[in-house]
């Protein structure tokens, strides 16, 4: 009913950028916050930053300063900016979305992931 889709990524050398970005479609009544976590090789996944409808945004104190997230209500999408990369941003990045379908059910939605490969 709910589908998340991030798009994305790639390869960057260390000091570059990359936007990832997630949509979300379906049969949405409200999404409430959005976010992006991120999941290395052996680890768990992480939250990287959040924002919620209004606004208000929180970051992983490692990318602060260096990744912006920002979404767009009318289009149900959430971008991520990263900026100034290092080797350990490497990781699988996920979008996730609190979302209130027309049903009424309120759930967490999450996207397939996107590789985000920073090389030294």
């Amino acid at each position: 009913q709910v589908q998340v889709v991030e798009s994305g990524g790639g390869l960057v050398q260390a000091g570059g950028s990359l936007r990832v970005s997630c949509v979300a479609s379906g049969r949405i009544l409200n999404i409430d916050g959005m976010g992006w976590f991120r999941q290395s090789p052996g680890k768990q996944r992480d939250l990287v930053a959040t924002i919620t409808r209004g606004g208000n945004t929180n970051y992983v104190d490692s990318v602060k300063g260096r990744f912006t997230i920002s979404r767009d209500n009318a289009k149900n999408t959430v971008t991520l900016q990263m900026n100034s990369l290092k080797p350990e941003d490497t990781a699988v990045y996920y979008c996730n979305a609190d979302v209130t379908t027309t049903m009424g059910f309120r759930s967490t939605y999450w996207g397939q992931g996107t590789q985000v490969t920073v090389s030294s």
